[in-house]
């Protein structure tokens, strides 16, 4: 069982800016004193750095009082030259290189580095990082990865649930097609959907979500804000989509979302915080936050009350898939 809302862990990985240790000590309690109880964080998120804070915070608190997930997929590693070493995305973040990994030694090196980092001696539930083109960088590589993954990297993570040391294995699903892929091919218990299910895209709920809901597999929602724009609305100079600037007519139909949010004094924040949820397989959403201010408020939106004709005008103005709980 998941909070209804959850904190992730990019923002704390410096992923726009850098963040001061006080910064980040205070969001996380700020989080938890909000009664946030789910923290998904990652390896790749500041190269191990969101992972050393979150570690930092959860450990004051008692272990059965909340519910952790972190991801597989990479392994890190000291820089060929140290005093040179550059790191690429991230705005800061720990200076050590990467390798994709999904072999078994793989997967067991990045669970045992996750405990290390994190200072805490169990995991409830990991995730396969990022195995899509989107990251990987071509099909090619991918169908390599997915092959160590089925022939080796998969027992690790069978052994480590069979055994009770995780609870539940799930994958990150960044772009449509991904899910289907995994579920043919692996016993996985739940997706973190990371942008392909949010109030500007509803893509999944034509094949990917029946498909869950067929196998019971449970999804939580990352990035409830699409990276941006449904936080900062279209009034900011350059509202972000998808880890880019937006386009325009992805800003055209935020606008066209806020006036609705206007009519009916509806938060554009609140709105596509509690649109995922309205789904009966979502458990919980995730959220970065980078500030206490940005902690509290997530933690808030869930609270705010939205009356039922907001959500049908929406689906009536088509800016919501017909499919649309």
């Amino acid at each position: 069982m998941l909070s209804p809302v959850g904190i992730g862990g990019v923002p704390l990985g410096e992923i726009y800016k850098r963040v001061p240790e006080n910064v980040a000590r205070d969001t996380l309690e700020t989080a938890w004193n909000a009664g946030i109880r789910y923290y998904d964080t990652s390896p790749w998120y500041g190269r191990g750095l969101a992972e050393l804070r979150f570690g930092q915070m959860l450990r004051q608190q008692p272990r059965d009082q909340y519910v952790l997930s972190t991801k597989v997929g990479r392994t890190f590693h000291r820089p060929t030259d140290p005093a040179t070493f550059k790191g690429e995305f991230w705005a800061g973040g720990l200076p050590f290189q990467h390798r994709f990994d999904y072999t078994y030694d793989g997967i067991m090196r990045s669970y045992e580095q996750s405990l290390m980092r994190l200072g805490i001696n169990t995991i409830d539930m990991l995730l396969i990082h990022d195995l899509d083109v989107a990251e990987i960088g071509s099909d090619d590589l991918v169908k390599a990865h997915f092959t160590d993954l089925e022939r080796s990297g998969w027992r690790a993570l069978d052994s480590l649930r069979h055994y009770g040391e995780i609870k539940a294995i799930g994958a990150g699903v960044n772009i449509l097609g991904t899910i289907p892929e995994f579920v043919r091919r692996l016993d996985i218990d739940f997706f973190l959907v990371a942008m392909p299910y949010t109030l500007l895209d509803q893509t999944v709920l034509e094949e990917e979500f029946p498909l869950c809901e067929e196998r019971n597999i449970g999804i939580i929602v990352g990035s409830p804000y699409a990276s941006g724009i449904l936080a900062t609305g279209t009034s900011v100079p350059q509202p972000f989509y998808n880890y880019v600037p937006a386009t325009h007519d992805m800003i055209e139909k935020t606008r066209r979302i806020e006036a609705v949010c206007e009519r009916y004094n509806v938060p554009l924040k609140a709105a596509a915080y509690q649109y995922p949820l309205r789904h009966k397989i979502v458990a919980s959403v995730v959220s970065g936050a980078g500030t206490t201010k940005q902690a509290a408020e997530n933690a808030a939106q869930v609270d705010v009350a939205i009356p039922e004709d907001f959500w049908s005008e929406l689906k009536s103005l088509k800016l919501l898939h017909p499919l649309s709980p």
